[in-house]
């Protein structure tokens, strides 16, 4: 079994409820727009690294209204992202994930550098450590690929600040793992972060 699982984490992308640190430059609709943008070349991206199955973790659920016409590429599995905060519906995913499959990676849809080349050199390099981490510029992470499961690298963090790398990192080390740390890149979060983006991902 040498296959490695993609779960992408993602909201469905409805105004008002995605991209809510970019509305003042985008406005509600036009920031939808990207994060739809965003959702469909991530998972694009992930069926192109072809590295094994390609899961959608789906917030609301895969069956809620909100998911009504959008053109999801053929070949995903679907799945419900289920309550509590982030670090908790992460956890879940990561531990079910790694019951399907050797390795995993988690990534979200805001990292347009994440290519397939990149993914497949994740997917490498846990062949030789328990994890993978693409650190984000503003202290987050983009990617987290993992071999091994405990559920103390997802709790009491304090997502969406600059603390979630650096916090994640120390926990890697207490469980006394083996880590490979690739490049930073740049995440789409705030509107100095459009700059980063060509023009045709914020038009309509």
């Amino acid at each position: 079994m040498s296959q490695t699982r993609i779960i992408v984490f993602a909201k469905a992308p409805l105004p008002g409820q995605v991209k809510t640190r970019l509305i003042p430059a985008l406005g509600p609709e036009g920031a939808a727009r990207l994060a739809r943008k965003m959702l469909l070349s991530t998972l694009e991206r992930s069926l192109a690294a072809g590295l094994g199955p390609v899961e959608l973790c789906m917030s609301p659920g895969p069956t809620d209204p909100a998911w009504q016409g959008l053109p999801l590429p053929p070949g995903l599995t679907l799945s419900d992202q289920g309550d509590g905060n982030l670090g908790e519906r992460m956890a879940r995913a990561a531990e079910r994930g790694l019951a399907q499959a050797p390795r995993v990676l988690l990534t979200g849809t805001d990292c347009p550098a994440l290519t397939p080349a990149r993914l497949r050199a994740a997917a490498e390099q846990l062949h030789r450590h328990d994890m993978v981490i693409h650190p984000a510029l503003d202290g987050g992470y983009v990617l987290l690929g993992l071999t091994r499961f405990s559920p103390r690298l997802f709790a009491d963090i304090p997502w969406s600040t600059a603390q979630v790398a650096p916090l994640t990192l120390s926990r890697i080390d207490e469980l006394g793992w083996s880590l490979h740390r690739a490049e930073p890149l740049s995440d789409i979060d705030e509107p100095g972060d459009l700059d980063r983006l060509s023009a045709h991902w914020c038009s309509s």
